[in-house]
């Protein structure tokens, strides 16, 4: 019997958001900058410039997606919390 293996093909590559592209995008200028572990002034005044770089890049994003993404971003460069057994 002739059994072959079974073609997959590729779909169509998934659609990203310009919200998704921005947050992907400034998760990985945290991780090259090293904002995480820095000063909490260091981390303002770093946020406050990636933002605006934000915000000219990606004009389709709402001010309110803007302060999304600088949540986001503080929550990602804030150190690991770690348990300690009681």
């Amino acid at each position: 019997m002739n059994k072959q293996k079974p073609r997959y093909t590729r779909g169509a590559a998934p659609v990203t958001s310009p919200f998704e592209e921005a947050r992907d995008e400034m998760f990985q200028h945290v991780m090259k900058c090293g904002v995480i572990g820095a000063a909490p002034d260091h981390q303002r005044e770093w946020f406050d410039g990636t933002m605006a770089y934000l915000a000219d890049r990606y004009h389709e994003l709402t001010p309110k997606q803007i302060t999304e993404l600088r949540v986001l971003g503080e929550r990602f460069s804030q150190p690991a919390r770690i348990k300690t057994a009681v």
